[in-house]
Protein backbone atom coordinates (compact mmCIF):
# COMPACT_ATOMS: atom_id res chain seq x y z
CA UNK A 1 0.00 0.00 0.00
CA UNK A 2 1.23 3.86 -0.39
CA UNK A 3 -0.18 7.05 0.33
CA UNK A 4 -2.40 8.90 -2.03
CA UNK A 5 -3.27 12.52 -2.29
CA UNK A 6 -6.67 12.10 -2.65
CA UNK A 7 -7.70 15.61 -2.35
CA UNK A 8 -5.18 18.21 -3.51
CA UNK A 9 -7.44 21.06 -2.55
CA UNK A 10 -8.41 19.93 0.55
CA UNK A 11 -4.64 18.78 1.89
CA UNK A 12 -2.79 21.77 0.42
CA UNK A 13 -5.32 24.07 2.06
CA UNK A 14 -4.83 21.96 5.53
CA UNK A 15 -1.14 22.14 5.14
CA UNK A 16 -0.84 25.84 4.41
CA UNK A 17 -3.07 26.62 7.53
CA UNK A 18 -0.86 24.31 9.83
CA UNK A 19 2.40 25.84 8.34
CA UNK A 20 1.00 29.45 8.60
CA UNK A 21 0.20 28.28 12.10
CA UNK A 22 3.49 27.44 12.84
CA UNK A 23 5.63 29.85 11.32
CA UNK A 24 3.23 32.10 12.80
CA UNK A 25 4.40 30.49 16.80
CA UNK A 26 7.96 29.94 16.16
CA UNK A 27 9.49 32.10 13.77
CA UNK A 28 7.38 35.48 13.00
CA UNK A 29 4.95 36.31 15.70
CA UNK A 30 2.20 38.47 14.50
CA UNK A 31 2.06 36.89 10.85
CA UNK A 32 -1.40 35.62 11.34
CA UNK A 33 -2.56 38.95 12.78
CA UNK A 34 -1.36 40.61 10.28
CA UNK A 35 -1.46 39.21 6.56
CA UNK A 36 -4.12 35.97 7.48
CA UNK A 37 -6.77 38.16 9.97
CA UNK A 38 -9.52 40.47 7.88
CA UNK A 39 -10.00 43.41 10.40
CA UNK A 40 -13.53 44.74 10.38
CA UNK A 41 -15.77 48.06 9.65
CA UNK A 42 -13.44 51.21 8.84
CA UNK A 43 -10.25 48.79 8.20
CA UNK A 44 -10.44 48.17 4.54
CA UNK A 45 -8.32 50.58 2.06
CA UNK A 46 -9.12 49.93 -1.30
CA UNK A 47 -5.28 51.13 -2.43
CA UNK A 48 -3.74 48.71 -0.17
CA UNK A 49 -2.57 45.21 -1.83
CA UNK A 50 -2.62 43.93 2.11
CA UNK A 51 -6.85 44.95 2.22
CA UNK A 52 -7.48 42.86 -0.73
CA UNK A 53 -5.41 40.13 0.59
CA UNK A 54 -6.66 39.35 3.98
CA UNK A 55 -10.06 39.36 2.08
CA UNK A 56 -9.78 35.57 1.06
CA UNK A 57 -5.90 34.92 2.93
CA UNK A 58 -8.35 34.90 6.41
CA UNK A 59 -9.33 31.41 5.75
CA UNK A 60 -6.06 30.18 6.30
CA UNK A 61 -5.20 31.90 9.90
CA UNK A 62 -6.10 30.37 12.88
CA UNK A 63 -5.59 31.90 16.50
CA UNK A 64 -4.27 28.60 17.90
CA UNK A 65 -3.91 24.76 17.59
CA UNK A 66 -7.97 23.92 18.84
CA UNK A 67 -8.97 26.96 16.70
CA UNK A 68 -6.94 25.20 13.66
CA UNK A 69 -8.30 21.38 14.46
CA UNK A 70 -11.92 22.35 15.43
CA UNK A 71 -11.85 23.83 11.59
CA UNK A 72 -9.63 21.27 10.08
CA UNK A 73 -11.28 18.24 11.65
CA UNK A 74 -14.98 18.56 9.76
CA UNK A 75 -12.90 20.15 6.44
CA UNK A 76 -10.93 16.95 6.14
CA UNK A 77 -13.79 14.54 6.89
CA UNK A 78 -16.14 16.16 4.36
CA UNK A 79 -14.04 17.68 1.83
CA UNK A 80 -12.45 14.99 0.45
CA UNK A 81 -16.01 13.27 -0.64
CA UNK A 82 -16.77 16.66 -1.96
CA UNK A 83 -13.23 16.77 -3.56
CA UNK A 84 -14.39 13.59 -5.69
CA UNK A 85 -17.73 14.80 -6.18
CA UNK A 86 -17.08 18.43 -8.15
CA UNK A 87 -13.47 18.17 -8.57
CA UNK A 88 -10.87 20.33 -7.22
CA UNK A 89 -10.68 23.34 -9.04
CA UNK A 90 -14.17 23.58 -8.49
CA UNK A 91 -13.88 22.85 -4.99
CA UNK A 92 -11.27 25.22 -4.96
CA UNK A 93 -13.13 27.90 -6.77
CA UNK A 94 -16.53 27.67 -4.02
CA UNK A 95 -13.74 27.70 -0.96
CA UNK A 96 -11.82 31.00 -2.45
CA UNK A 97 -15.41 32.20 -3.21
CA UNK A 98 -17.05 31.87 0.39
CA UNK A 99 -13.65 32.64 1.95
CA UNK A 100 -13.98 36.26 -0.13
CA UNK A 101 -17.58 36.59 0.76
CA UNK A 102 -17.17 36.54 4.48
CA UNK A 103 -14.14 38.97 4.32
CA UNK A 104 -16.13 41.58 2.59
CA UNK A 105 -19.78 41.24 4.60
CA UNK A 106 -16.84 41.31 7.78
CA UNK A 107 -15.12 44.57 6.27
CA UNK A 108 -18.86 46.28 5.36
CA UNK A 109 -20.88 45.24 8.53
CA UNK A 110 -19.18 44.00 11.90
CA UNK A 111 -16.23 45.92 13.72
CA UNK A 112 -14.87 42.83 15.02
CA UNK A 113 -11.88 40.80 13.42
CA UNK A 114 -12.28 37.44 11.31
CA UNK A 115 -9.82 34.29 10.77
CA UNK A 116 -10.38 30.72 10.45
CA UNK A 117 -12.08 28.33 8.20
CA UNK A 118 -14.91 28.10 9.69
CA UNK A 119 -17.33 29.66 6.82
CA UNK A 120 -15.54 27.08 4.50
CA UNK A 121 -16.32 24.21 6.91
CA UNK A 122 -20.02 25.49 6.66
CA UNK A 123 -19.61 25.96 3.24
CA UNK A 124 -18.87 22.06 2.97
CA UNK A 125 -21.20 20.76 5.58
CA UNK A 126 -24.33 22.15 3.26
CA UNK A 127 -22.98 21.52 -0.15
CA UNK A 128 -22.45 17.76 1.49
CA UNK A 129 -26.45 17.59 1.38
CA UNK A 130 -26.42 18.21 -2.17
CA UNK A 131 -24.43 15.17 -3.76
CA UNK A 132 -27.02 13.13 -4.51
CA UNK A 133 -28.78 16.26 -5.47
CA UNK A 134 -31.25 15.42 -8.66
CA UNK A 135 -32.94 18.17 -10.56
CA UNK A 136 -36.35 19.43 -9.84
CA UNK A 137 -36.02 17.76 -6.23
CA UNK A 138 -34.88 18.99 -2.86
CA UNK A 139 -33.11 16.49 -0.37
CA UNK A 140 -34.92 16.24 2.86
CA UNK A 141 -31.13 15.98 4.39
CA UNK A 142 -30.37 19.54 2.93
CA UNK A 143 -33.10 20.80 4.94
CA UNK A 144 -32.34 19.06 8.23
CA UNK A 145 -28.68 20.24 8.05
CA UNK A 146 -30.20 23.86 7.57
CA UNK A 147 -32.27 23.39 10.38
CA UNK A 148 -29.39 21.77 12.69
CA UNK A 149 -25.96 23.68 12.05
CA UNK A 150 -27.75 27.07 10.78
CA UNK A 151 -30.06 27.33 13.25
CA UNK A 152 -27.56 26.71 15.84
CA UNK A 153 -25.46 29.30 14.26
CA UNK A 154 -28.17 31.64 14.40
CA UNK A 155 -29.36 31.11 17.81
CA UNK A 156 -25.35 31.24 18.82
CA UNK A 157 -25.25 34.68 17.45
CA UNK A 158 -27.16 36.25 20.51
CA UNK A 159 -24.73 35.01 22.83
CA UNK A 160 -21.45 37.43 23.62
CA UNK A 161 -18.52 35.12 22.32
CA UNK A 162 -15.36 35.74 20.25
CA UNK A 163 -16.85 32.99 17.29
CA UNK A 164 -17.99 34.44 14.48
CA UNK A 165 -21.25 32.40 13.49
CA UNK A 166 -22.29 35.15 10.62
CA UNK A 167 -19.22 33.24 9.00
CA UNK A 168 -21.02 30.40 9.64
CA UNK A 169 -24.34 31.48 8.35
CA UNK A 170 -22.61 33.64 5.46
CA UNK A 171 -20.61 29.96 4.19
CA UNK A 172 -23.60 27.50 4.91
CA UNK A 173 -25.75 29.72 2.59
CA UNK A 174 -22.55 30.09 0.02
CA UNK A 175 -22.63 25.88 0.04
CA UNK A 176 -26.48 25.99 -0.48
CA UNK A 177 -26.06 27.87 -3.52
CA UNK A 178 -23.22 26.09 -4.94
CA UNK A 179 -25.76 23.04 -3.98
CA UNK A 180 -28.01 24.46 -6.09
CA UNK A 181 -26.21 26.02 -8.95
CA UNK A 182 -22.82 23.51 -9.39
CA UNK A 183 -23.27 20.24 -11.27
CA UNK A 184 -20.70 17.64 -10.30
CA UNK A 185 -17.89 16.76 -12.58
CA UNK A 186 -18.13 13.99 -14.59
CA UNK A 187 -16.04 11.20 -13.79
CA UNK A 188 -11.89 11.08 -14.70
CA UNK A 189 -11.66 14.91 -14.92
CA UNK A 190 -10.55 17.87 -12.60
Amino acid sequence: MRLKYNAPAVLTFTFISAAVLIINQLLVPGLTENWFTVWGQGSFQLTSVHSWVTLFSHAIGHANWEHLVSNFSLLLLVGPLLEAHYGSRALLFMMFVTALVTGVLNVLFFPTALLGASGIVFMMILLASFTNFSKGEIPLTFILVLILYLGQQILNSFQSNNISEFAHIVGGFCGSLFGFIHQPRTHGHR
